[in-house]
This record gives C-alpha cells, structure tokens and sequence, in this order.
C-alpha cells in the first residue's frame, strides 16, 4: 500500500484495516503521532487528511491510500513553523505535552475552515481533544493569536 505522508511516498505492507495511527508510527516511525485513547475520543492522535483533521487510531490504512496525510512532522520546522506551533509556544501552552500535537493539528485544521473564529467555534471544534494538565485557556489565546498571525499572512 502506497501513502503520502507528510510530502514524502512511503510503500508499506500492513493490512487495509490497520489504524493509520500505528501505520503512522510503528510501520514508518513518526512518533509525533501520539496514541491516547484508541477510541477516537481524546485527540491525541489527530492527523490531517487531505487537510482535515481526522483521529488516526480510528483512521483504517486503507482510507489515506490517494490522500495526504499530514501530521505534525510535517506542520511545520523548528526553523519554520506554522502560525499555530508559533502561538502555542508564544503562549506556552505545553504542560505535559502530550496531547499537544493533536491539539495543536485540531486547530490548524480549524483555522484553515474558520480563519476568524468565535469562542464557540473554538469551543465545538476543539471539543473533542483533552488535556489532562487543564491548559484550555491557553490553548484558546494560542488559536486566537495564530488566526490573527495567518489572517495577516
């Protein structure tokens, strides 16, 4: 099975009802992917399909063959980052950290649908992605400064 990650083409012979999850990290070892609940009810594993976010531990293989799958690797670089990993450490939202690279893709994806949105739309959207450490408020400054940054842009 041939998938697209993160602008590179990787062959991987695993099972089409694999999770992309851990396609993602034990098949072509990105370990920025994180596993949390396996449920699709925490976040943790959000990756980009197509630009969408989508919970990868309940993404099958099968479903990103034709598709671009990004996931925080391929966000953004130390050197260049997206406006969203610029304002979560503007805003040093990680406590932990754990939950952050799926918080953090959740809300690139949102932004790229809303580029200007209300606390309710934060709220609906980034409703599905916990964090332990409680650092919902700045979590919701670090969306409200990258939607500013990338409506500049």
């Amino acid at each position: 099975m041939r998938l697209t990650v993160d602008g590179q083409t990787h062959e991987v012979d695993v099972e089409e009802d694999m999770p992309l999850l851990w396609v993602l990290r034990d098949e072509i070892g990105i370990k920025g992917v994180k596993y949390g609940c396996g449920i699709a009810q925490c976040g943790a594993c959000t990756v980009h399909l197509d630009g969408v976010a989508v919970r990868s531990c309940q993404t099958w293989a099968i479903d990103a063959v034709g598709a671009e799958v990004t996931t925080i690797n391929g966000l953004g670089t130390p050197a260049a980052m997206h406006a969203v990993q610029e304002a979560w450490a503007e805003h040093q939202v990680a406590q932990c950290g754990y939950c952050q690279s799926g918080q953090i893709m959740q809300a690139a994806s949102m932004l790229a649908q809303i580029p200007d949105p209300t606390d309710e739309d934060i709220d609906a959207e980034m409703s599905g992605n916990l964090c332990r450490c409680g650092t919902y408020p700045q979590i919701r400054a670090a969306i409200v400064t990258a939607a500013a940054k990338l409506r500049e842009a």
